[in-house]
């Protein structure tokens, strides 16, 4: 089968490798779509937030299809639409599926079924393979115990993890505000649904969000870990709001003034993952019919990973750039 390989750092290869077989407690999947995320890049470069090693197969954002099952597994079939989370837990280790172990850019690969939900028929491939950035987003949402109609939710960041929470936050309909010097990302948010984009660079973010919601938001998503954001994302906020931190500085000293969240009374959490919302997430869109789609500006195949690696890299041009594998 064909495979997407991370050979050394800085040396991808899409290549021949064995199709993997299964144990009796694990089901074979048929990759259909997997997305690549900003952390792919850095798997790339050699530098990840957890140990790693070489050659590796990238891909944690992916939706695929059982086309085996093994005999102690219950509750899957083949024909199963399936999405599976990236952070997996054996006795031996904690796992990250497409960093510590390989991923899912390649026609098949073998998963234990505690790391998988079924997908209802409702959500589409397209959407599936945004399953995994879309829980991040709705979690950095439902951190502070999430939005309603009542509340304004300002994004600050348009990337895939910013628009995605922008989605979740509309989904429960909140009035949103994304702010990102991308025009790109701006449309994008826009076609979502936001009611409302900032750029940075030509706006004051602060004193426009300020009158636009008479105070502040209720909740800020600081979502780039630029550190221009990071300056300023306590200045959207309302006295007593509220602010996840889901965008990752690791690493980097910025100045930001943190007298602030004592002075506004503001109640910030940080945000890593997506631990225990993966089937909320999916109902939520089940039922919401959110379109996300917007978000995937570029689909290529597995042959053209290469490429769709470097379109990736451009956020003028692309948000999230997928791969089609069968």
């Amino acid at each position: 089968m064909k495979a997407l390989i991370f050979d050394k750092p800085n040396a991808p290869i899409v290549t021949e490798v064995p199709s993997p077989g299964i144990s009796d407690a694990e089901v074979l999947i048929r990759s259909r779509r997997v997305g690549i995320c900003h952390s792919d890049y850095e798997l790339l470069s050699g530098h990840y937030i957890i140990p790693i090693s070489y050659p590796v197969t990238p891909g944690h954002e992916w939706v695929g299809e059982v086309v085996e099952v093994g005999r102690n597994v219950q509750g899957f079939a083949i024909g199963d639409r399936v999405v599976g989370e990236c952070v997996i837990r054996t006795p031996e280790r904690i796992h990250h599926f497409g960093f510590s172990m390989d991923g899912a850019d390649r026609e098949y690969f073998a998963a234990r079924p505690e790391w998988l939900h079924k997908l209802p028929d409702a959500v589409d491939d397209a959407q599936g393979a945004l399953i995994e950035p879309f829980t991040c987003g709705y979690y950095a949402v439902l951190r502070h115990g999430g939005v309603d109609a009542s509340q304004t939710v300002v994004v600050s960041g348009g990337g895939t993890i910013g628009l995605l929470s922008a989605a979740a936050a509309i989904g429960m309909g909140a009035r949103v505000i994304v702010v990102d010097p991308v025009p790109l990302r701006r449309d994008i948010a826009l076609k979502l649904g936001a009611d409302g984009v900032l750029d940075p660079m030509a706006d004051d973010p602060a004193a426009a969000i300020a009158e636009m919601t008479k105070g502040g938001a209720d909740l800020v998503i600081e979502a780039a870990g630029h550190p221009a954001s990071l300056a300023n994302v306590f200045d959207y906020a309302r006295p007593e709001g509220c602010v996840s931190m889901v965008g990752i500085s690791i690493g980097r000293t910025i100045p930001v003034d943190l007298g602030k969240i004592q002075i506004k009374d503001l109640n910030v959490r940080g945000c890593i993952g997506s631990p225990g919302v993966w089937p909320a997430a999916i109902r939520f869109l089940e039922r919401t019919g959110l379109d996300l789609t917007p978000i995937q500006t570029h689909s290529l195949g597995l042959d053209d990973a290469l490429t769709a690696f470097d379109l990736g890299r451009d956020p003028q041009k692309a948000v999230k750039v997928t791969l089609t594998i069968t």
